[in-house]
């Protein structure tokens, strides 16, 4: 047995900051939290700062990180920037992809995030034709994640055609297998490890034809896995559904049984109040990606109406504009002050709920997220003598974190008990910079990237 214990200078415990805890761990669980400990006994890691439950990224595409600093001249809408994304994607291969995505998810570390939600759709090679192995992709992101010292949820994603009744574009090919059932009996030859969980998603209602959304929502029903669907992201998506089916893409993924409280809706954007109504009253969860969803224009959701009507919230980066969790939960108020020119929507408690334990929740690890014994000793310690959280009482550490901290801040980060940030450098991934900038270069060269270790996948 693994034990190991961390002393924690102040540790958020969902309601409250508390001073002076420690935490004992073992096997990768907590077993005990002890308050009022003044001072480290002997063997235990030290984390100054204030230490939260591990932070998760509801929302992922690993490899929209290639396009951050390169879709910002000019102008356009979200659909001029997704030509852009094709063409990155076009050139994606499993190691291309293994070398961006270790990076990635190391980048994610340090920032605090101990779970990713990995929503993935390149499955195939340009054209569509499948690799020897057809989970190839999925593959290589399970391993680029052991690598990286995080967990995952492979969201695998349906992606059928490229609009209503249209078939998919030559960049689609290689997103689609063809049918819904197709897509499942790949799917079922992925396998879950101990980082690792699997789960499904339907792209959009515009790329899985009304009658295959059953499929998809079945097999994740059978294994009582999470499904996940981009929603109502874009006006354009609602107008086109309106006038093929009649109806809101809420109403129709309700009519063909996709909602429900292991479904998550991600940005839930442009929403009627009916459409609230059956997401909330569904248990359908909501992923909200400020970062992203102001990056590319695509306006401002109703949140707080959603979690009134019984939609849990949670976060993710979605395109990587941003790696910053704390950003997207501080943009998530923000954002709404903006549009309503009234402040306090959510307490800086609520929005690290919505960071933690319920973006955990969604992606399927209900045991993370809070520090508590038995949940996963996953852990996230902001620092509180940085130049943007000094100043600040410790009793005030909830709000420090949320209004005034980013991931530069993020001093140490635990994953099943084992240090994988220590003192804000990353104990697996030596030069996380390095590894971004050659695996970005690599992908837009087409040169094969420098491995980081003689075998880079995992069993």
């Amino acid at each position: 047995m693994t034990t190991r214990s961390y002393w924690l200078e102040h540790a958020w415990l969902g309601t409250r900051v508390e001073p002076g805890v420690l935490v004992e761990a073992a096997d990768g669980r907590i077993t005990a939290v002890r308050t009022a400990v003044p001072a480290p006994p002997p063997g235990a890691e030290v984390l100054r700062g204030l230490t939260l439950p591990g932070l998760a990224n509801a929302h992922s595409h690993a490899f929209h990180r290639a396009l951050r600093g390169t879709v910002q001249v000019g102008s356009g809408t979200f659909w001029t920037w997704r030509e852009v994304m094709y063409c990155v994607a076009e050139r994606l291969t499993p190691d291309t992809y293994h070398a961006l995505a270790r990076a990635v998810y190391a980048e994610m570390a340090l920032a605090g995030i101990t779970c990713v939600g990995e929503f993935h759709y390149v499955h195939h090679a340009p054209g569509g034709t499948r690799y020897a192995d057809p989970n190839a992709m999925g593959e290589a992101l399970i391993a680029a994640a052991a690598e990286a010292g995080i967990r995952i949820t492979l969201l695998d994603t349906a992606y059928l055609s490229a609009g209503f009744g249209e078939p998919p574009t030559a960049h689609q090919l290689r997103f689609s297998d063809g049918s819904a059932e197709a897509w499942a009996e790949r799917c079922a030859a992925l396998q879950e490890r101990e980082h690792a969980r699997i789960g499904a998603a339907v792209h959009s209602v515009r790329a899985v034809p009304a009658d295959q959304l059953a499929t998809v929502a079945r097999w994740a029903g059978e294994r009582r896995a999470p499904l996940h669907v981009h929603l109502s992201e874009q006006t354009a998506e609602n107008d086109a559904c309106r006038a093929v089916h009649g109806r809101t893409p809420t109403q129709l993924l309700a009519d063909h049984g996709v909602l429900g409280p292991r479904t998550t809706g991600v940005h839930n954007t442009h929403l009627t109040e009916e459409d609230v109504a059956l997401i909330g009253g569904s248990g359908t969860g909501t992923c909200v990606c400020p970062t992203t969803e102001r990056d590319l224009a695509d306006g401002i959701g109703p949140a707080p109406a959603l979690q009134r009507a019984g939609s849990p919230l949670c976060l993710g980066s979605d395109s990587h504009a941003v790696i910053d969790i704390l950003e997207e939960a501080r943009a998530m108020e923000l954002d709404e002050r903006l549009r309503t020119r009234t402040r306090g929507h959510w307490s800086a408690g609520e929005l690290l709920r919505a960071a933690t334990a319920d973006g955990h929740a969604a992606l399927g690890w209900d045991e993370a997220g809070t520090i508590e014994p038995g949940a996963l000793a996953d852990l996230t310690t902001i620092a509180l003598d940085s130049v943007r959280t000094a100043g600040p009482p410790p009793a005030l550490g909830a709000e420090t974190a949320v209004f005034a901290a980013g991931a530069a801040d993020v001093r140490h980060t635990v994953v099943g008990g084992r240090q994988i940030v220590r003192d804000g450098a990353h104990t697996l991934v030596p030069d996380v910079p390095s590894a971004l900038a050659d695996a970005i270069a690599a992908l837009h060269d087409h040169r094969p990237p420098t491995p980081a270790r003689p075998s880079p996948r995992t069993p």
